[in-house]
């Protein structure tokens, strides 16, 4: 839109359907967004208009809710799904708090997608190797990179905790500061947005894929959350004497309650379970722990003030409003229900067969079309047309012939 255009407050809308676009640009069969196909309503949240600071034409950007023409936030609208779980906690006097870590990989331009991706030539005229875990060296040539991008995240107002490099091949981690869980994901979006503006400035590519490399570790979007009680600011995760209380242990029973039914919420793709099933530090199980990081959910260690749930099942290519809405709507079902946890696990353990997860897209997708929980707390209507919507991916999926079935099979009597 025209910056005169907006300005004037002239309305933009959009059909209803474009919701449910698949990612390869597709659309599922109309009855599940309106057979009219009707308009939506783009509401500019004013918090949340960024002029974008890697653009050299003037350039700005507004993240809009969804809504349909009659008022009230669309069903469809992850971002809309996410502030009506906050009004829940609201309903109750509580207020959640949450915090992303996202990671990432930077990578040389790859230009044949049938060829593996590759680290960017270093300063030394080397591509890295993967010893480059926690180290503060900069010969991989990417400071003026991580530069424009610190300068670009001050601009947007976007503050940092923590940045290294993490454990796999240029790959990198971000800690956000914790906060208002719509803020976090309006957040979190941003910063995968401009990952990816200004990499292309300096001829990078920055690659959110839960598993781009084989024998590497993925990329994860850990989620942190707290709950406090609006006015005191008290954490309810704890008591005055600072012991754990019954509204956290029932929180990690909604969590461990719903991970399974939940999955596909969180790992949305088919490349997601190649995270999932080759677990480096991530753990595909609604086991809980103090601080092991085999465990789905993780209680870091922290003082009574900080007690707080990591939520480790969620990657890098999770929908950040919709990773974060249904991790804390999991909760609020637990507290609301009074749900015990299991006993936590500590050390090597095996997982029980009731806390393990959907280990491929089309299980999950399986596990939340069968899932009356999830239709009870996103609706009907969201939940079939996201399920459909997948579904087509993953038809996509199994229309091509991979290049191991192509190596390993052909010579097969």
């Amino acid at each position: 839109m025209t910056a005169e255009g907006f300005l004037e407050g002239r309305r933009l809308q959009m059909a209803r359907g474009v919701l449910l676009q698949c990612i390869m640009g597709g659309y599922p069969p109309a009855r599940f967004y309106g057979s009219d196909d009707g308009d939506l309503a783009l509401v500019p949240d004013p918090a949340q208009i960024h002029r974008l600071p890697w653009s050299q034409q003037p350039r700005a950007l507004a993240i809009c809710d969804a809504d349909e023409l009659t008022g009230e936030s669309s069903s469809l609208s992850t971002r809309g799904q996410l502030k009506a779980v906050i009004a829940r906690y609201a309903a109750l006097g509580l207020a959640p708090v949450v915090a992303t870590e996202l990671e990432f990989f930077v990578f040389a331009p790859n230009t044949d997608p049938t060829q593996p991706f590759q680290p960017p030539l270093g300063l030394d005229g080397r591509r890295e190797d993967g010893h480059s875990a926690f180290s503060i060296s900069s010969n991989n040539g990417l400071r003026p990179f991580f530069s424009e991008v610190y300068a670009c995240m001050a601009a947007l107002g976007l503050p940092r905790d923590t940045f290294m490099h993490e454990m796999g091949v240029s790959q990198f981690e971000i800690n956000l500061l914790h906060g208002d869980p719509l803020l976090l994901a309006d957040q979190t979006l941003l910063f995968k947005h401009l990952l990816k503006e200004v990499a292309l400035k300096h001829g990078l590519t920055v690659v959110c894929m839960a598993k781009p490399l084989a024998h590497t570790p993925g990329s994860s979007m850990h989620i942190h959350q707290s709950i406090i009680e609006i006015g005191s600011g008290r954490n309810v995760f704890s008591d005055k004497a600072g012991e754990p209380t019954a509204t956290f242990r029932h929180f990690i029973a909604g969590q461990q309650a719903s991970m399974a039914d939940f999955t596909a919420l969180f790992a949305p793709n088919v490349n997601s379970y190649q995270r999932l099933c080759h677990p480096y530090a991530s753990p595909n199980n609604a086991c809980w722990s103090h601080d092991n990081r085999a465990a789905g959910l993780r209680i870091p260690a922290s003082s009574p003030a900080a007690r707080r749930v990591e939520n480790r099942l969620p990657g890098a290519d999770a929908n950040p409003y919709l990773a974060i809405a249904a991790s804390l709507a999991a909760g609020l079902y637990g507290i609301e229900h009074k749900l015990e946890p299991s006993e936590p696990i500590q050390g090597e353990f095996e997982v029980p067969d009731n806390l393990s997860l959907p280990c491929t897209l089309h299980a999950a997708l399986e596990r939340l079309k069968r899932s009356q929980l999830a239709k009870e707390l996103f609706g009907k209507e969201f939940i079939e047309g996201y399920i459909a919507s997948k579904t087509m991916e993953l038809t996509s999926f199994f229309d091509e012939i991979t290049p191991w079935e192509r190596r390993v099979l052909a010579a097969q009597a």
